[in-house]
């Protein structure tokens, strides 16, 4: 059973409208349509739903790395296009080997699944820039999230850019200066960066992305100030400083981790975020995004209105559409590679 507040019908049609109205400047968005499947591929939702809550039986973890998928592939230079799922070829050097993405973004068997499904019920027809889009909303829903009628129509890239990727992509090192300048490049303004940070009230995140917080902040040789104490104690147990696995898992939520709901901002509120780039949301004093994190925290809501229209937002980078691009029959490569 999905849990929470939920935005469908009439509402989310004219949330999805409206930002795609307002979003017409960016390359294809105008295009973008929530019908485009209808008629070509009627089940598209069913048939994504179906294996994602497959998936999950096997990995409770899946369906958060499967929104940060979608965001990790939009944050790239060409936009919204697939291109983390391709794989080194003699023409492509993959995005999945940018520091951000090595051995961190997953999610890519699954991703596999829904388009052998979808070419079996429907051969050539939705895009794996399409799936991504899908599977985050699918996974958000799932997990007591916000529902949206979400835009289609986006093309699949026939290129990767790992330079852009190690060089666009937010870091988890982060302060809040950097995270702005980040996704306003994109066309992303302060609400949406909140929102999407929102994404991390569920999922895991590796001890290697927290251990200079917790012993040698900023070079100083000390922890983050800004850490609450006893969680400090709490992750230095989960990741010691000397002879840890950099790699154990940590929920990101340690309230409700698998559940997508407003405890990431509470939790902000107690100086208890995983991420160095969480906590910055609130670091600055008297900034827009302290003021955004609180009405989040205290409005369910209002932030699951606000994720909804971010991850339209997001969506609307730079999509293909029409005749650019072209529809991959697998997604880890460009066709007749």
């Amino acid at each position: 059973m999905v849990r929470g507040i939920h935005y469908g019908g009439a509402c989310a049609v004219l949330l999805a409208v409206a930002v795609a109205l307002g979003l017409g400047a960016r390359g294809g968005a105008a295009q973008l349509d929530d019908k485009f499947y209808d008629g070509s591929c009627p089940g598209v939702h069913k048939v994504v739903r179906r294996v994602l809550r497959e998936a999950h039986k096997a990995d409770v973890r899946i369906y958060a790395s499967l929104t940060r998928l979608h965001f990790h592939d939009c944050f790239v230079q060409q936009g919204c296009d697939g291109s983390i799922l391709l794989d080194n070829s003699t023409s492509i050097v993959s995005e999945k080997y940018a520091k951000p993405n090595n051995n961190s973004v997953r999610g890519f068997t699954v991703v596999d699944d829904v388009k052998a499904a979808l070419e079996k019920a429907c051969p050539g027809v939705v895009s794996c820039a399409d799936i991504l889009t899908i599977a985050a909303k699918v996974s958000v829903e799932l997990s007591g999230g916000p529902r949206w009628r979400v835009q289609l129509g986006r093309r699949d890239g026939t290129t990767a850019n790992l330079t852009a990727a190690n060089s666009l992509l937010p870091s988890p090192r982060n302060n809040l200066t950097m995270l702005q300048r980040k996704f306003a490049a994109v066309g992303l303004d302060d609400t949406d960066l909140v929102a999407l940070s929102g994404a991390h009230t569920f999922g895991r995140a590796q001890c290697q992305f927290v251990t200079d917080r917790l012993y040698n902040f900023s070079k100083t040789g000390m922890p983050d100030p800004t850490l609450d104490g006893s969680y400090r104690a709490q992750l230095a147990g989960s990741c010691p400083r000397r002879h840890g696995n950099r790699s154990a898992l940590n929920d990101l939520d340690t309230t409700t981790p698998d559940a997508f709901d407003k405890n990431y901002f509470t939790n902000l509120q107690g100086n208890r975020g995983f991420l160095q780039s969480d906590q910055e949301l609130l670091a600055v004093p008297g900034a827009t995004t302290a003021a955004i994190v609180g009405r989040f925290a205290s409005d369910e809501k209002a932030f699951f209105r606000s994720f909804a229209a971010a991850m339209i937002n997001m969506g609307n980078i730079k999509p293909l559409t029409g005749g650019q691009g072209e529809v991959r029959r697998n997604c880890r490569r460009v066709n007749g590679s």
